[in-house]
């Protein structure tokens, strides 16, 4: 079991580290930042920050859910897709670990990048701070459980984005892939309840897409079935990725 646990954590390092160690997780990152920043700060728009005459920070967690389909597909298009791709995916499989293990690692190293990308936008929240009239006048709990809604948004893409690089060897089609996966699980079902029958059938049919918890969660409130939401889907996604690894042996 300890020499489980120092391997899961050996895998999951060497995963962080080959991310920040290259130029393109930079770069993606920085991309991040920039497009919450400009969007938040700079482009003369109704979520501006400076224009909206409110201290709050719904604009980032209105812009947030967005930029990160693209930020956690990309974070995960190569944790399994190039082990695929470089033939080395068995030798990973000899070592003394399980599959699940391996998921598991994987998943954490991209969740952790996510957050380290998420981390910079304290600037803003300190931001908005200094710039409340008077000075502190923002919900600083609403906030912090808005956070804890982005960074369980985060956990539910990485598990989708590891799902999809373990179907294929190419990173281009692990990235759109997990997209149009991420795109259709956050937003599909809302758009596909209007063709549903009205009552409470329409919404259970909207309560199983992601923007209906992540909004719930996004307004400060951290509810226990928004959690469990989250949790199951996270765990269904590392399900079926444990699963294609264990196919590899049929």
């Amino acid at each position: 079991m300890t020499t489980q646990f120092y391997n899961v954590i050996a895998l999951l390092r060497k995963e962080v580290n080959e991310f920040l160690s290259s130029l393109i997780g930079y770069l993606v990152i920085s991309v991040f930042l920039c497009a919450i920043g400009l969007f938040m700060w700079v482009f003369p728009i109704d979520i501006n920050v400076l224009n909206g005459g409110y201290a709050n920070l719904d604009a980032l967690f209105t812009l947030a859910p967005w930029v990160f389909l693209f930020l956690c597909p990309a974070i995960t298009m190569r944790l399994f897709a190039e082990e695929n791709r470089a033939g080395t995916m068995e030798l990973l499989m000899t070592r003394p670990l399980t599959e699940w293990n391996i998921v598991l690692a994987k998943f954490l190293a991209g969740w952790i990048l996510s957050i380290l990308a998420l981390l910079p936008t304290l600037i803003y929240f300190w931001s908005v701070h200094q710039l409340g009239s008077p000075k502190g006048n923002l919900d600083v709990g609403g906030v912090l459980g808005s956070y804890v809604g982005l960074i369980m948004l985060a956990g539910a893409y990485i598990a989708i984005g590891l799902f999809s690089s373990s179907l294929t060897s190419n990173q281009i089609v692990s990235f759109i892939s997990s997209v149009f996966l991420c795109f259709v699980l956050f937003i599909g079902f809302d758009s596909l309840s209007g063709f549903v029958p009205t009552g409470s059938f329409e919404l259970i049919f909207i309560s199983l897409g992601i923007n209906e918890h992540y909004m719930s969660m996004s307004r400060g409130v951290i509810d226990t079935r928004d959690l469990l939401y989250f949790g199951s889907l996270i765990f269904l996604f590392l399900f079926f990725s444990k699963t294609k690894l264990s196919s590899r042996k049929w």
